[in-house]
C-alpha cells in the first residue's frame, strides 16, 4: 500500500472524528437551558463537564489534520513526473517506424495536407465565400 493512500485515508477519518467532536459540544446558549429544568448536562463526562474534554480532543485531532495535510501537499508536490495513460502508449505507424521517428523527419511536426478540409463547430461569417463539394439547387 502506498504512503500516498495511507495519508489519504487518514485525512478522511480525521475529518469525520472533528466533524463528530464539534457536533458534540455544547453551544454558547446551552448552559442557559438548565436554569429552566435541563440539569443533568454535564454528567457523561464527569463533574467538571464535556467542554474541557471535547475542546482539548478537538485541538488535538485539529493540529493531527493540519499536518496530515501539510504531508500530502508536500507530497503532491514533489511527485516524480506526471505519468498519464497516454505517455505510455507506442504509437507506431503500419510500416512498422515508431512515430517520432516519423515527426522528427518533419522537422518536429507534421503539417497537413494543403487539400486538407478541416471540420469546425463554428460557422462560417455571413460575408464569408464557402466552397463546396455540393452543387447548388435547381431553380
Amino acid at each position: 500500500m502506498n504512503f500516498d493512500v495511507i495519508l489519504l485515508v487518514l485525512q478522511v477519518f480525521l475529518a469525520i472524528a472533528i466533524i463528530g467532536l464539534i457536533l458534540l459540544q455544547k453551544g454558547k446558549g446551552a448552559s442557559e437551558g438548565a436554569t429552566f429544568g435541563g440539569g443533568g448536562a454535564g454528567t457523561v463526562f464527569g463533574a467538571s463537564g464535556s467542554s474541557n474534554f471535547l475542546s482539548k480532543s478537538t485541538a488535538i485531532l485539529a493540529t493531527c489534520f493540519f499536518l496530515n495535510s501539510l504531508a500530502l501537499a508536500y507530497l503532491a508536490g514533489h511527485r516524480d513526473a506526471a505519468t498519464s495513460v497516454i505517455d505510455t502508449i507506442e504509437v507506431t505507424t503500419e510500416s512498422g517506424v515508431e512515430a517520432d521517428q516519423v515527426t522528427e523527419s518533419f522537422g518536429g511536426s507534421i503539417p497537413l495536407p494543403t487539400d486538407a478540409q478541416v471540420e469546425s463547430d463554428v460557422p462560417a461569417p455571413a460575408d464569408a465565400v464557402v466552397e463546396s463539394d455540393v452543387p447548388p439547387p435547381a431553380e
